[in-house]
């Protein structure tokens, strides 16, 4: 589970749990299928992405990107092989889930986090959302 996580209500989306770079990151993997990319590419891809899009911030450090996705390879979103070349050791990394199976991991993990902590207020806060549907 994720060791530090801020719901940001007044956003939407992915958005309420991660911050722009860091879905345009996750988006980035999920168009490649499984296919995966090195850290290089995700922060060139990204930042692209960042720069195109005036309300985005203007870039973002590669040290961001490689601190984002080894914490999602803990909060076990993102896979990761290594492979050896010029300098040493590279991670490639790829999507576990697309976006939808992240969505539903996602929600699983805080229902279940909430469920933990907060039983019967959350048991009755989930009954009652249902019964509005």
């Amino acid at each position: 589970m994720f060791k530090i996580v801020t719901f940001d209500t007044k956003e939407d989306g992915l958005r309420t749990v991660v911050k722009d770079y860091q879905e345009a990151a996750l988006r980035y993997l999920w168009h490649l299928d499984g296919e995966g990319a090195s850290s290089r590419d995700i922060w060139v891809n990204v930042n692209k992405i960042m720069m195109s899009d005036p309300s985005q911030r203007d870039s973002i450090s590669r040290a961001s990107i490689i601190n984002f996705m080894n914490h999602m390879v803990d909060e076990d979103l993102v896979e990761y092989y290594e492979i050896t070349g010029k300098g040493g050791h590279r991670r490639i990394y790829s999507a576990k889930y697309d976006e939808e199976g992240t969505k539903r991991y996602l929600a699983e993990k805080v229902i279940s986090k909430m469920l933990e902590t907060w039983p019967e207020a959350t048991r009755a806060t989930l009954e009652a959302i249902k019964g509005d549907t």
